[in-house]
């Protein structure tokens, strides 16, 4: 006769710091897959973190180098690109998704940075943009701008010098980012001598397929491909207008003689109007209507110099150079409320996260407070590091972060993974 005897299992319970990972959504480039720096409303990012004490930090990997721009995020990878004195490099970097290990460094340039910048500028400012199949990663290098098509792999497909770039009376750099509409990815290249324009590259072969004069002018905005008034539109901001184009031909939709004559922001809009804050020489925000039938809607004197604007139904949300928090009525301008958060500076731009705005300050600091236009709510202040220029990107339960520990020559930078981090039970089975 069989005998089935009983088997106890015995559960040994330890506890081991576990994130929980729920991977779906990627962040294609600079602000995000709508432009707009608005992430999935699936996403969860956390609210609470503190870098010092490692509070809901899944993980932190150091950085070769310096730069501006925001980690984008495709499937199981992040890229992001770098600079280092040092070796004269411009680099793109490729990170694994879970566990932040630096995977590979491809050299896209060596030898040819620019000699003067601003310093508070990088040699690595704008971030890349990802159409599905090939990442597209623009620097201001040999005295122009480059654009390299480059696979998740690291095989070039192709690399391009775009326009020359040589600004003559502010050596400040460049920064603006790529942006993708269907087969072109365009690129800003505005400088005060020949050549200044906004240029449209086939992905597949690098080559020009339109190019739109700009003023001689030196601007760092980003362009932006929206839906606004029932129409695709380029909206770029600077050279004392804001102006929209045909994204898949370069043709003139129309152009508001508004802003002022240096942007770093890329314009906000909520579906009709389009916003834009900057400050050089003329400090203001301002608003137009999306097809450009009227000039301005309304503006005020608030510098938002570096960091964008971040729009939402009806309302739009600005943080201060001098890091004074408001909300305004996009309709008339009309202030709905207005918060100090900090001192000031501020280089990156807020992000909107469930209902929730993440603000980094240069000081390293970041602000969450609810998305509410009636009324301003404080949910927490997080240590971050001791600095931070680029902006957050955050993809489903994550918040990634380029962040500054220490200062001068001890300065270090690290990409940073913040989520929930629970303590979950490890299971040991024991037969007897």
């Amino acid at each position: 006769m069989n005998r089935i005897w009983p088997v106890l299992i015995l559960v040994v319970a330890t506890t081991t710091t576990t994130p929980q990972l729920c991977r779906a959504e990627n962040w294609q480039g600079w602000r995000g897959p709508q432009g707009n720096n608005h992430a999935s409303p699936q996403t969860d990012a956390p609210i609470r973190w503190d870098l010092n004490n490692g509070t809901n930090i899944v993980w932190k990997t150091p950085l070769p180098g310096r730069g501006h721009s925001s980690p984008v995020v495709i499937e199981d990878s992040i890229f992001l690109t770098t600079a280092e004195a040092e070796t004269q490099s411009q680099s793109l970097l490729k990170f694994d998704r879970e566990s932040g290990r630096l995977v590979d460094q491809w050299v896209m340039h060596r030898g040819t940075l620019p000699k003067v910048i601003h310093p508070n500028n990088s040699h690595a400012s704008p971030t890349p943009a990802w159409n599905g199949e090939n990442l597209f990663v623009v620097f201001y290098t040999d005295d122009a701008i480059w654009l390299t098509a480059m696979t998740p792999s690291g095989r070039e497909v192709w690399q391009t010098r775009v326009s020359d770039f040589k600004p003559a009376v502010f050596q400040f750099g460049y920064g603006a980012s790529p942006v993708i509409e269907d087969d072109v990815v365009i690129v800003a290249a505005e400088y005060d001598g020949p050549g200044s324009g906004i240029y449209a590259l086939d992905t597949r072969s690098g080559k020009i397929v339109w190019k739109v004069p700009r003023p001689s002018n030196l601007n760092f905005a980003s362009p932006v491909v929206a839906s606004i008034a029932g129409q695709r539109q380029l909206l770029i901001a600077g050279a004392d207008m804001i102006a929209s184009y045909d994204p898949l031909s370069g043709r003139k939709l129309w152009v508001v003689e508004s802003s002022t004559e240096a942007i770093c922001g890329t314009v906000a809009w909520d579906g009709r109007r389009v916003m834009v804050s900057g400050g050089n020489p003329r400090s203001g925000t301002w608003c137009v209507r999306g097809d450009g039938t009227q000039s301005p809607l309304w503006e005020n004197r608030v510098k938002c110099y570096e960091q964008s604007l971040l729009a939402i139904k009806n309302f739009v949300f600005g943080i201060a150079d001098n890091g004074v928090a408001y909300c305004w009525r996009t309709v008339d301008g009309k202030e709905t409320w207005r918060k100090r958060l900090f001192g000031g500076p501020v280089s990156a731009s807020p992000l909107l996260a469930n209902d929730r705005l993440y603000i980094a300050s240069q000081a390293g600091t970041v602000y969450v407070i609810s998305a509410v236009p009636d009324r301003f709510d404080l949910l927490a202040e997080n240590n971050s590091g001791d600095s931070i220029f680029a902006s957050p990107v955050a993809v489903d339960d994550h918040l990634y972060l380029r962040v500054g520990v220490g200062v001068g020559k001890e300065r270090q930078e690290y990409l940073v993974a913040t989520g929930r981090v629970t303590q979950q039970p490890r299971q040991q089975r024991r037969g007897l």
